[in-house]
């Protein structure tokens, strides 16, 4: 039990960090925004944008939802750093249900426009609550670290990704490769 709780602080630990740095990032003062005159807007807020996503799944008894909004901050044409939130419920009646939530710190790289290459580090919880009372209930923290790559138009980008700290058991996707939609705006 000792060695769970030791893990989970460590991935704490890890995603408060990379969090810490990426905001960190942002705060680096700019000399020509210094010189400038105080009364003018930020312009923080134009390199600033929007996103995420949204899922829905339906079955015989299942049901799925899934809002991740995000926000990223483009530090130049080809990078860009973010923040992101994830919330997932699940239930197939009379079996179980579950909740996720959790965050994750977002880098995003295009080489060439149409290219864009990304990391992603999430932690989440998972409450998995079942409905025969030989199955015990569980809670537990779970990281995930997404490396992928994706073609780009626009504001959306199509691709795939893989998850590096897959873990059967524990990871809320059933294989390490998942596809991915990305909206920003």
């Amino acid at each position: 039990m000792k060695i769970y709780q030791h893990s989970k602080l460590q991935h704490l630990f890890l995603v408060i960090f990379c969090a810490g740095m990426s905001l960190q990032s942002f705060s680096q003062d700019n000399k020509e925004s210094n010189e400038q005159d105080d009364k003018q807007p930020s312009q923080f807020w134009k390199h600033v944008r929007f996103g995420g996503g949204i899922g829905f799944n339906f079955g015989d008894r299942f049901f799925s939802g899934t809002l991740a909004p995000s926000a990223i901050y483009d530090v130049n044409d080809q990078l860009s750093l973010g923040l992101g939130l994830s919330g997932t419920y699940n239930k197939q009646r009379n079996i179980f249900s579950s909740t996720i939530l959790g965050g994750s710190v977002i880098s995003l790289f295009e080489p060439i426009q149409q290219i864009q290459a990304s990391g992603e580090l999430e932690y989440l919880n998972v409450n998995q609550s079942f409905s025969d009372s030989a199955t015990n209930d569980r809670i537990y923290w779970v990281p995930a670290l997404f490396i992928g790559v994706g073609y780009r138009t626009k504001n959306i980008t199509f691709g795939i990704r893989y998850d590096v700290l897959y873990n059967k058991d524990k990871s809320i996707n059933l294989e390490p490769w998942a596809p991915f939609v990305r909206v920003f705006f």
